[in-house]
């Protein structure tokens, strides 16, 4: 893996397209993307695109085929990638893999999702699929309802406060406000966060990612191949696990194990310590997740996470810069393009570009979960220029 190189990136703005196809998205990502790279499409030569649920929420399947035709790519391989929420990490491992293994000299990987369209009680239906239907479905199991209950766990064990989560909050929206992809942006008082509606108690509104269309792309390459390109983001590492897919066997749920030994490989693989990364684009589906997952990936010990972001550590500016894009609570989540809209930020943000830069951004870290912990990807980039 320390071979590859993203070397072009394209991200549509995540939000409300209620009029634009999900091919259309989708490729609109991809063709900024190989415009970014630079390079000739013909050269690409494998493409995975990460999506849950475009069959039931858009009756549309086979995307891998419809965008290798969109995008005039020929009759390369193309594989749909699903993974619940995790399914852009798990395309951009895949890209990987295949210039890995020789198979292509640049392969592309497209994340993309399109939600809005479709009432709530459609959207949660199709999102529960993430969840063991026959066990977890007929229990009434339910996103906000884990984490809300994950929530009350760690504030039991730990003692972690109201106040706390809501600095997670307005952290990420704050971030989202100068970030031109985010839909989400708002300055919020406490106030603002405790008084919004409850969606499942402690969660609040404001606690919650918002429904969302998008899409993202990256282009990865070999180093040798990067040479010729602007400024290459080195792959040091991309890594998937399983977890336990029930909720009632999960760790908790105030800990995922697919988390921490994702992130352990990674780490090892990348021959790195925590102590070097610059920056975290994790997934903060919920407020309280961003507290569980800088735990569970090895940052902060266990119960230190929330005081970390009351005390403005977690901040931009802060000593561990977590969500400079505004993450999942500012930009939204639309599933199957989360994990590769990360990536597009990290490169961003190595490239010394993003909105919200961090300062002397060297290596930067991506977290993309799945379901209630049953499939994770986690993969470190670098600019070794930097």
């Amino acid at each position: 893996m320390k071979n590859l190189s993203v070397v072009g990136i394209g991200s549509t703005v995540f939000g409300q397209h209620k009029s634009t196809s999900i091919t259309e998205l989708a490729k609109k990502a991809a063709s900024d993307a190989i415009l970014d790279a630079g390079i000739d499409k013909g050269r690409i030569g494998a493409l995975y695109v990460g999506n849950f649920v475009s069959g039931p929420l858009s009756g549309q399947e086979v995307l891998g085929g419809i965008l290798t035709n969109a995008l005039g790519l020929g009759a390369i391989p193309a594989t749909k990638v699903e993974g619940a929420c995790a399914s852009g990490g798990i395309a951009f491992r895949h890209a990987c893999l295949s210039v890995a293994a020789g198979l292509s000299d640049y392969a592309i990987a497209i994340g993309v999702e399109k939600m809005t369209h479709q009432n709530t009680n459609v959207v949660t239906e199709a999102l529960n699929s993430a969840l063991d239907r026959d066990i977890d479905g007929e229990a009434g199991h339910t996103f906000p309802g884990l984490y809300g209950l994950a929530w009350r766990l760690h504030a039991k064990h730990y003692g972690t406060s109201r106040a706390q989560v809501s600095a997670v909050v307005r952290k990420n929206k704050r971030a989202g406000l100068k970030n031109p992809l985010a839909q989400m942006g708002k300055m919020l008082s406490e106030d603002d966060i405790i008084n919004s509606r409850v969606i499942s108690d402690p969660l609040r509104l404001y606690d919650c990612c918002p429904v969302t269309d998008g899409a993202s792309a990256v282009i990865v390459t070999t180093t040798e191949n990067a040479k010729y390109s602007k400024i290459p983001i080195s792959v040091l590492s991309t890594v998937q696990t399983s977890g336990n897919p029930h909720v009632p066997k999960c760790e908790g749920p105030m800990s995922f194990q697919a988390t921490q030994v994702a992130c352990n490989e990674a780490i090892q693989i990348a021959g790195i310590t925590r102590q070097d990364v610059s920056l975290i684009e994790l997934h903060d589906c919920f407020s309280i997740a961003e507290i569980i997952d800088l735990e569970d990936l090895g940052f902060i010990n266990p119960g230190h996470a929330a005081s970390w972001a009351e005390e403005g550590r977690t901040d931009i500016d802060g000593d561990l810069p977590t969500n400079p894009s505004g993450g999942l609570i500012s930009k939204g989540h639309p599933v199957g393009a989360t994990g590769v809209g990360q990536i597009f930020e990290l490169c961003k943000q190595l490239r010394g570009t993003h909105p919200n830069q961090v300062r002397g951004a060297k290596i930067g870290l991506a977290h993309n979960l799945g379901g209630c912990g049953v499939t994770c990807s986690v993969s470190i980039l670098a600019n070794l220029n930097a």
